[in-house]
Formats: C-alpha cells, sequence, structure tokens
C-alpha cells in the first residue's frame, strides 16, 4: 500500500511541476496546440442541455470549458493538479469554480454534476480505478462521462507503455478504449459511443444507479 501511495504521489509530482512550468505558454507549446485537436472533436461529440452543471477534470488552463460554455452556457467547475493551471483557468473563466486537486480525491458533493470530461489527461492518472470511483460518485444519476485520450493500436500502444513512466510529465499509461470501458462497467455506467479517429479515441459512458 505504500509502495502504491508514493507510486502515485509520484506522479502526480511529475504532473504539477511540469505544469506548471508550462502554464502561462500552454496554449503556444506543441503539447497545447496538439491537445486543441482533441477539445474540438470532443465538443463534437457532446450532448448536453442548457444549464448543465460540468466537471472538467484536468481541467488545464480552462479552455474546453470556456468551448463549452460559449455553446451550452454550462456550470462550469474544473479541477487540475497544477496551481498554476488553475490560476490561468481562473482569469479565463471568471464565473466558473476552480480547484487544484488531484483526480484521486476531488472536492466536490456527491451527486453534483450531469457531465464530467477528461480531455487529452487519462494517460496521467496514476490510480485509474480511484477516478472511476470518483466518477461514479460525483455524477448525477444517469450523467455522463467523456473521455478524450490518445489511441495506439495493441502493438504501438505497448511500446509505448514501457517506455511512457519514464516521461517527466508525468504520463502514466495508454489504455485501450475495452480497458476504460470494461474499468467503469465494473462500477456502474454503461457504455455509450466509442469513437476513434487518427491518434483521438473518445469514449462516453453513462451513469447507471444501482
Amino acid at each position: 500500500w505504500k509502495d502504491s501511495f508514493k507510486r502515485m504521489n509520484n506522479f502526480n509530482e511529475k504532473s504539477r511541476r511540469s505544469y506548471n512550468a508550462k502554464a502561462d505558454h500552454y496554449d503556444d507549446t506543441m503539447e497545447g496546440r496538439y491537445t486543441l485537436e482533441f477539445k474540438r472533436r470532443l465538443m463534437e461529440e457532446i450532448n448536453i442541455g442548457q444549464g448543465a452543471h460540468v466537471l472538467d477534470v484536468a481541467c488545464g488552463n480552462g479552455t474546453l470549458l470556456k468551448m463549452m460554455e460559449g455553446r451550452f452556457g454550462i456550470v462550469g467547475y474544473g479541477i487540475d493538479i497544477s496551481e498554476k493551471m488553475i490560476e490561468n483557468a481562473r482569469v479565463k473563466n471568471s464565473g466558473m469554480v476552480f480547484k487544484a486537486a488531484g483526480c484521486e480525491n476531488v472536492p466536490f458533493d456527491d451527486q453534483s454534476f450531469n457531465l464530467l470530461t477528461v480531455c487529452a489527461a487519462y494517460h496521467h492518472f496514476p490510480d485509474v480505478a480511484a477516478f472511476a470511483a470518483e466518477a461514479y460518485r460525483l455524477l448525477k444519476s444517469e450523467g455522463y462521462l467523456y473521455i478524450a485520450d490518445v489511441y495506439y493500436s495493441a502493438f504501438p500502444r505497448f511500446l509505448c507503455n514501457l517506455f511512457l513512466p519514464l516521461s517527466k510529465d508525468g504520463d502514466v499509461k495508454f489504455y485501450s478504449p475495452e480497458e476504460i470501458i470494461e474499468l467503469f462497467e465494473h462500477l456502474g455506467f454503461k457504455k455509450g459511443k466509442v469513437m476513434i479517429s487518427g491518434h483521438i479515441q473518445i469514449v462516453t459512458m453513462q451513469k447507471i444507479q444501482h
């Protein structure tokens, strides 16, 4: 247990340091431009009513929430491991609520949200099972979870995962859509849609109340 906790904190600390350093110029970095395409594709998949309460997990500087607010008029919330990213997200989205936190212990109440999003960040999560449990806790009954992440076919994904934990950015593991779905179905989610386009996968799931 102690080794697992230490490992989780190590990945989170790598991510925190890396994204604090990138925060002020993130949109102009290669990564910022790369992940913008994930946000655009995710916006094509999201279907939600006006005024929905939305939590973006690993929200970065709040760009995705800004996009959703412009289209859907959401009530927006965000968490990120990087304090500096959270500061910038607050500037970009003055009417929203942001907190610096990891995905394993989210500082919001049970059943607070109609929709959760994770965009180009799931492969950073050191404990995806803990996040899955939090997602179930945070979503209202029949609420939706959208995970947009990097997609590789089986063998390239295997090779990448051999070396990914050496990353200075806190990357942990790339997952197949089947692996993502299996974990969340075990906790009480229903598979919705899987979209794969090039290097982008978007998995949609719905919370089913026990």
